[in-house]
C-alpha cells in the first residue's frame, strides 16, 4: 500500500461524501430534513464517528507500536555490535580478521537498509542477498577459535552469544516490512469516514466558509492516515527508523 494513494483516496472519498451530502439535500424533501430527521440522523452518526474514532485509535496504535519495536531492535543490535567488537578485542589480535569480517558486514547491511537517495531498502532478504551468508561464516569463525587459557575461553563464550543474538537480528528487516495494518481495517475506516463527512454535508449551509472547513477537515483526516501507513512502514517512506545507532557502531568498530 502507497501511503500517498490511500491518502489521495482518503480524502476524495471523506471531501467527496460530504459534496455528495450536500447535493442530496437538494433533491431531499422538506419533511426529511426536519428537526426530527436531523435528531436521528445525528444519533447514528454519532455512533458511527465513535466507532471510526475507536478503530482509528486502534489503527495507529498497532503502526505506533510496530515502529517502536523495530527502532529498539536496531538500537539494540547496534549495542550487541559494539559489544561483540570489545570482546573480540579482547580476546587478542587473533580475532583481526573477524573484526574486520564484522565491519565490513555492518557497513554492507546499513547500506543495503538505508540507500542514500532511495527511500526503499534493496533486497532485505539475508539469504538471498548474501548478507545473512557472510554473518554465518562470522559466528563459524568465532566457535573455531582455539582459546589458550580461561580467559580466552570465556571471550569466546561471551562472543558465540552475541554473534547468535545477532544472527537473529537479521530478520528483523524482514519482519519490519510486514503490515501491521490490515486492509480490511483501512477499507472499514474509509466507509465509515465517507458516511460521516456525507452526513456533515446533508445538514451544511452551502457556503463557501463550510465548504473550506470541510475541505481542512478532509484533508486533516487523509493526512492522519498518511502518518499510520508511514509508521507501518519503518525502513521506507518519510518516518523511517532511524539508522544513527548502526552507523554510531559501524564508526566505532574495529578500533
Amino acid at each position: 500500500m502507497n501511503p500517498t494513494i490511500v491518502c489521495m483516496i482518503v480524502f476524495t472519498c471523506t471531501f467527496g461524501g460530504a459534496l455528495l451530502g450536500m447535493w442530496v439535500r437538494t433533491t431531499l424533501p422538506e419533511h426529511h430534513l426536519d428537526a426530527d430527521s436531523r435528531n436521528t440522523v445525528t444519533v447514528g452518526i454519532g455512533l458511527i464517528a465513535t466507532m471510526t474514532a475507536l478503530l482509528l485509535g486502534l489503527v495507529t496504535a498497532s503502526a505506533k507500536n510496530s515502529f517502536d519495536a523495530v527502532d529498539s531492535a536496531v538500537k539494540e543490535t547496534s549495542i550487541n555490535v559494539l559489544a561483540l567488537d570489545r570482546v573480540l578485542a579482547r580476546y587478542g589480535s587473533e580475532t583481526s580478521e573477524i573484526r574486520k569480517g564484522l565491519q565490513h558486514a555492518i557497513g554492507a547491511r546499513i547500506d543495503m537498509i538505508w540507500r542514500q537517495g532511495s527511500s526503499k531498502p534493496s533486497n532485505l532478504d539475508p539469504i538471498s542477498s548474501g548478507a545473512g551468508l557472510q554473518a554465518e561464516r562470522l559466528a563459524g569463525a568465532i566457535r573455531a577459535l582455539k582459546p589458550r587459557n580461561d580467559s580466552q575461553r570465556a571471550f569466546q563464550s561471551q562472543a558465540i552469544d552475541l554473534s547468535e543474538t545477532l544472527l537473529k537480528a537479521r530478520w528483523l528487516v524482514l519482519a519490519g516490512t510486514e503490515r501491521s495494518v490490515p486492509v480490511p481495517f483501512l477499507v472499514i475506516l474509509v466507509f465509515w469516514l465517507t458516511i460521516t463527512f456525507a452526513s456533515f454535508g446533508l445538514f451544511a449551509p452551502r457556503n463557501a466558509t463550510v465548504l473550506a472547513v470541510l475541505f481542512v477537515c478532509a484533508l486533516s483526516v487523509a493526512c492522519a492516515v498518511f502518518l499510520i501507513l508511514e509508521m507501518d512502514m519503518p525502513f521506507q517512506g518519510l518516518l523511517k527508523v532511524s539508522a544513527d545507532p548502526l552507523r554510531y557502531a559501524f564508526a566505532h568498530l574495529n578500533q
